[in-house]
This record gives structure tokens, sequence and C-alpha cells, in this order.
């Protein structure tokens, strides 16, 4: 037993079927717990139990696993126990744009997202002033050839090692990851990128949306998965537009959404309310 309360967050999955509630709750009242937050899903397309819950108790993760065993056993619960707001051990990966990186570290410092940064990785070096305005230190390697972005990606498995990172972040990072990279990874990389209505492709996309006089500008949050830009999607954003912006407007308006989303997305994620359901999402907002 410890002197002070706790604040848990417990999240499971497993195959659906009855009685589940009833055996979790069970074991809550066990670890002498009160549920402060309660959300459940069952979804029908795989058969699969999803469930978050928002403990307090007195007893020490040792005393809340032992009552949570006999349950997460019958049931063969995949399951996760943390504290309420701990920081999540982030990595972020840049290029040259700077709008989500600045919305992470200052929200971060602002007390508004709980991740803990030890180092932003990039590509190129444009963005190591703002790195060092929020007090977190930058690195920087070419990937110019097949050789140097390898090396790249040995060095994001090294600090993933290193500092026990939980998630990592590309924050508009515009290089494609390895099928070996996702591989190690998989579940832990989130992505952004613009997302049109109709979509434009290549270079220039807000030129091109211009041109076609688009009415919709959105951003999608996503898993990384070796199928580019086809992981599940944990958040997306629209705005309308009109055939008033100019170009630069649209980049502007289109750099806000994809901030915001991004954002979004790492919050829940740091926060266990994304859990998979195979190609999509579940989050408990």
């Amino acid at each position: 037993m410890i002197d002070e309360t706790t604040h848990w967050i417990l999240t499971l999955v497993c195959e659906d079927r009855p009685g589940i509630v009833h055996a979790i709750s069970g074991a809550v009242v066990t670890a002498e717990g009160n549920i402060t937050e309660s959300q459940q899903f069952s979804s029908s397309d795989t058969g699969t139990f999803f469930m978050r819950l928002q403990v307090q108790s007195a007893i020490d993760r040792a005393g809340f696993e032992a009552a949570l065993a006999p349950v997460t056993r019958k049931y063969g619960m995949t399951w996760e126990l943390d504290i309420v707001g701990r920081a999540l051990r982030t990595l972020v990966l840049v290029s040259k744009a700077g709008h989500c990186l600045n919305d992470i570290l200052y929200r971060q410092r602002a007390g508004q997202l709980s991740v803990d940064v030890p180092l932003v990785l990039s590509n190129h070096g444009d963005l190591s002033g703002m790195a060092e305005f929020y007090g977190v230190p930058f690195e920087s390697h070419p990937v110019g050839t097949p050789g140097q972005k390898l090396a790249f990606e040995d060095r994001v498995l090294e600090i993933v090692e290193e500092h026990d990172i939980e998630l990592v972040v590309l924050a508009r990072y515009m290089q494609i990851l390895s099928p070996e990279l996702c591989a190690a990874l998989t579940g832990r990389v989130i992505n952004i990128h613009h997302s049109f209505l109709p979509g434009f492709k290549g270079a220039n996309p807000y030129k091109q949306a211009h041109a076609r006089g688009v009415k919709l500008i959105g951003a999608t949050a996503h898993f990384v998965t070796s199928d580019l830009d086809e992981g599940p999607i944990i958040e997306q954003n629209v705005v309308r537009v009109d055939h008033s912006r100019e170009p630069s407007e649209l980049v502007a308006i289109g750099q806000d959404e994809e901030s915001r989303t991004l954002t979004q997305a790492v919050k829940w994620f740091a926060e266990h309310r994304v859990l998979l359901d195979q190609s999509r999402t579940i989050i408990f907002k």
C-alpha cells in the first residue's frame, strides 16, 4: 500500500464475450479502486472488445496488477496500466517546415500535451533554432543517398533504445520510412499530411488546389505503415475555403489544420485513448 492515491489508466483489448465489464469492475474493487472514467466499445466487425478506465486507488502497481491478473488471464486480454498525466517519451522527426513542431513543443511547454521530447531529429538543419528556443536537443543528418538514409534510420532506432521512446511523431518529416523501420515501430509512429478533396499529389499541392478552385482543405493524422499514407486514421479535420483565397493563404490554412490535427492525435495517444482494431482505430475521447 502507498499513502497517496494514484490515478491510473487501464486499457484492455480482448475477444468480445459476456461478463467482461463485471469482471473488470470486480478487479477494480479488489484493488480498492474508484472508477472516475469508463468507456467501452464492442466491434461487430472483428468481434473485439475495447475498454479504457481511469481509476483512483491507494494500492501500488504490483497490487493493482495482482488484482487484475485473474481477469486478464481468463479473458486473454492485451492490457496496459499507466498513470494519468505521465509524459510519454516522444521522438519528433522533422524536415524544413516548422509549424507542427512548434505546436507540439509549445503545447508541451504550456502543460497542454503530456509528452517528453528528449530530441528532435531532422534530415535538414533548418529547425535547429526552433528546437533551441524550446530547450530541446536537435540533431540533423542528411539522407541524400541510400547509405545516408539507412544511417538516419539506424540513428532513429538508437534513439528509441537509448531514451526508451514510446512514440515517434513525423511532424512534416518529408521522407518515406523503410518497411523495416515501419515494422520495428509498428503502432508507435504517427504521421500528418494534407487532405484535399479532391486529392492533389506531387509538387505544390496548394498551387494545384488553387488552380482547381478547391473548396475544402483538411489534414489527416494516421499511424505509419509500409503502405504509404494508408495506415489507420487517428484524426481528421477540414475547413472550407473559396475562390478568394490566394495560394499563400491556402498554405497558411492548411498548416493550421495540420498542426491542430497532429497535436490532437498525439494528445489522444499520450492519454492512451487510441486503440487499434486491425486497419482502423478506436478513439475514446
